[in-house]
């Protein structure tokens, strides 16, 4: 199958190399959600069945904090296509670590605690200086991946509001107020009359998230908006706000579609996912009836919604979609079609987020020779696990020829090093 390319919160990705990585190095295996006997699975299979019990309670652990899906890229308003998949031998003329280079990831290196401070501040500064010199949707990535440090976050973000690329005003507004970085408020106010409503909303977000007060009236127009990206992206705010007031605007929308006569299918199916995300996040756990069932896509077309599903499921800890998720990790799916790599990557990291941070193998499949997206989608898999031993792959990806995977690898490298600080490694 291939997945449309489309503006939304899916990254486009292609498998292009198979690498084989020692999954008994991650520790233990994931585990399904039902008691039923596990049933067999192949070889190269990553993630296997293994008690109930175990399974509750990992998917009730809490992860770190997910990194913001955006709702809109830098190129908007359209994003660009997925790229195709290069032949294996091609890699070595583009710069990408080979896997059986000096960049090959089938041995576990790891770091002292003085080389992790080192290499933490290596990718600090590539975010920083991509933040404000990088493309537009290298601006906008790098500013979100700064999120866990606001006092490198306050040097670029207010540059970052007065961005010519809307995606990129977009993701600084969102930031400051995902890390409530006050002092910047004064800075996002002006953009409540940005001539883009993506920015209007953000503002909307960062300026409640600081404490200071914003009408959200403007959020429930935008759920009716035509626009089929506007309207996700409002949904995606007010569920991120928590109030439940928002709920029946939310049902509304779900309701008579905003519009659903100038969309297709599929765009409406896409808007509808965030709709239920953000009823979910309020309290309405029926709308998880809708996030389930696209989990199982009949037709390539519905494979952009699945993702944004697998990804929503992650966001929402939903235990009884374990199972699911462990099977779209699986090489090939139950017809012996390959399954994408993008949605095997999705729902390793959703897996991570529930407390299964056992995808290191499905990206190392991916990190060296594969298209941009998928190498970058890579990085940020290694960046969910959570797990040190994959720094020494991560460094090398720094040097990456595609500027969105250096500024994946440093987001996840930040993210690798905050959580092995807070274990106390």
């Amino acid at each position: 199958m291939q997945i449309k390319a489309r503006a939304s919160r899916v990254v486009g990705m292609t498998l292009i190399v198979t690498m084989l990585a020692c999954a008994a190095c991650e520790g233990p295996q994931p585990k399904r959600r039902s008691a039923r006997k596990p049933k067999p699975t192949a070889e190269t299979a990553v993630l296997t069945p293994q008690s109930a019990q175990n399974a509750g309670s990992a998917a009730r652990a809490s992860g770190n904090a997910a990194e913001e899906r955006a709702v809109i890229t830098p190129s908007d308003p359209v994003a660009p296509p997925p790229s195709r998949a290069r032949s294996a031998g091609a890699s070595s003329e583009t710069g990408i670590i080979s896997p059986s280079g000096p960049g090959s990831a089938r041995a576990v290196e790891t770091m002292t605690s003085a080389d992790r401070a080192t290499l933490r501040e290596r990718a600090l500064d590539l975010l920083v200086n991509t933040a404000t010199s990088g493309s537009d949707e290298e601006r906008a990535n790098a500013v979100e991946a700064l999120v866990a440090t606001p006092g490198r976050l306050s040097g670029v973000a207010e540059t970052a509001l007065q961005d010519r690329n809307v995606a990129v005003r977009t993701v600084a507004a969102m930031t400051i107020g995902k890390a409530q970085v006050r002092p910047l408020a004064g800075k996002v106010r002006p953009l409540l009359t940005d001539n883009s409503p993506f920015v209007q909303a953000a503002a909307i977000y960062a300026l409640r998230r600081c404490g200071i007060g914003a009408d959200p009236t403007p959020l429930a127009g935008m759920l009716l908006d035509p626009s089929t990206r506007v309207r996700s992206h409002a949904a995606y705010i007010l569920g991120e706000l928590g109030d439940t007031s928002a709920l029946g605007p939310l049902r509304d929308a779900h309701k008579h579609g905003g519009g659903a006569g100038r969309m297709n299918g599929s765009e409406l199916r896409v808007s509808d996912l965030q709709i239920a995300e953000a009823r979910i996040k309020l309290g309405d756990s029926s709308a998880l009836a809708d996030i389930r069932s696209a989990l199982f896509p009949a037709r390539a077309e519905d494979l952009e919604a699945t993702i944004l599903a697998i990804q929503i499921i992650g966001q929402v800890k939903d235990a009884a979609s374990v199972n699911r998720l462990i099977d779209l990790t699986q090489p090939r799916d139950p017809s012996g079609q390959e399954q994408p790599g993008e949605v095997r990557m999705a729902a390793a990291m959703a897996l991570a987020r529930m407390g299964q941070p056992h995808g290191s193998s499905i990206a190392r499949e991916f990190f060296a020779g594969a298209s941009e997206p998928l190498r970058a989608q890579s990085a940020h898999l290694f960046g969910e696990t959570k797990r040190p031993e994959n720094l020494s792959v991560l460094s090398r990806m720094l040097e990456d020829p595609d500027g969105r995977v250096r500024v994946a690898a440093a987001s996840a490298i930040v993210k690798i090093t905050d959580a092995a600080a807070k274990r106390g490694e």
